[in-house]
């Protein structure tokens, strides 16, 4: 294992040294794994899960962005498998931009198998796909162009000088996934995971032709978590993104306090650091198997002369369902006399 730990953190830094940055992901990992990797489709403790993340950015600028997605997945345990689960999720996502309100909206079909080594429990390994339908677009009515000027004025509804055949485009999109989880202890875990997106290289065009293909993106994101106190926990994960010539990199630390161990309640906070672009403040909260976090992107980029330093703001909600209940015990005034 540390052998793996010390090969990982090799390929973060060395994929990341020619390359320049770039804000395209949520700022809170754990409010959408399934946007860095199909693998994680299933992997959790229950049967199902939900959850849901909105982000609005930019907010300082004439015309804000915001995104949103919502998640559903199931863990399934197949007769025929002995001790591997089997992941199934569907994904939405929405995504409006700029003044032309150029806009994205995708629908995923995730599936995951979840492997369980005999030679070691504490290791997980799951292998997971997507399949997605993508519709893009923008709004023509929104723009202008010189063409649209008299030379005084701008003459609403005048002929733009643009041609147009569509301002809709649509396209089928293919990822895959593999992510590794291995407990050291109960209370101290790595994990690593990656995503390898757009396989086919779907083309969006809206004059008709094949010039213009989505660059392949590759994603991958390590976490460490262990106890470091009686009730205090250390959360490290770093994120990194490479698609086309871009890259983003985004390490995080957190501390969550436990503050009720019977009802796995507990707070979290920590900081985040986007590459060339945002300091991340974030703060969650867990309750049983509700799960939530806040995070707040402080611009730090040259774009603050527009932002004034205002960068994001996110939210995400998680809900775990499960049929099987863990065993708290009760306390009692007086001790039991056998």
């Amino acid at each position: 294992m540390k052998r793996f730990v010390a090969i990982v953190l090799t390929l973060l830094f060395f994929q990341g040294v020619p390359l320049y940055g770039q804000d395209i992901h949520f700022s809170q990992f754990d409010g959408a794994p399934l946007n860095i990797s199909p693998a994680y489709t299933g992997v959790f403790e229950g049967e199902y899960r939900f959850s849901a993340i909105y982000r609005t950015q930019w907010q300082a600028v004439p015309v804000g962005y915001t995104t949103f997605n919502m998640n559903a997945e199931a863990n399934l345990k197949p007769l025929f498998l002995k001790k591997d689960r089997l992941g199934l999720g569907l994904s939405f996502y929405s995504d409006k931009a700029g003044d032309a309100r150029y806009g994205i909206t995708q629908f995923y079909a995730s599936g995951s198998y979840i492997h369980y080594p005999k030679a070691s429990p504490d290791l997980l390994l799951s292998f997971g796909m997507n399949l997605g339908l993508n519709r893009v677009g923008f709004d023509l009515t929104k723009m202008t162009f010189d063409a649209q000027y008299d030379g005084v004025q701008l003459v609403p509804g005048a002929y733009n000088g643009e041609q147009f055949t569509q301002t809709r485009a649509g396209y089928f999109d293919m990822n895959l996934g593999a992510m590794m989880q291995y407990g050291f202890t109960e209370t101290k875990k790595i994990s690593f995971g990656f995503g390898l997106h757009h396989i086919t290289t779907p083309e969006i065009s809206y004059q008709g032709n094949d010039l213009s293909q989505l660059d392949f993106k590759y994603s991958n994101l390590i976490s460490y978590a262990s106890k470091v106190g009686y009730r205090t926990h250390l959360i490290a994960e770093a994120l990194l993104s490479v698609q086309g010539k871009n890259l983003e990199v985004v390490p995080h630390l957190s501390l969550k306090y436990i503050l009720n161990e019977d009802y796995d309640q507990a707070i979290s906070g920590g900081l985040c650091y986007r590459n060339k672009d945002a300091i991340i403040m974030r703060m969650g909260y867990h309750y049983k198997l509700f799960h939530s976090g806040i995070a707040y992107d402080i611009n730090v980029s040259k774009f603050t002369a527009a932002t004034n330093r205002r960068g994001a703001f996110e939210i995400f909600i998680n809900q775990t369902i499960s049929s099987s209940k863990p065993y708290a015990s009760r306390r009692r005034i007086c001790p039991v006399f056998m």
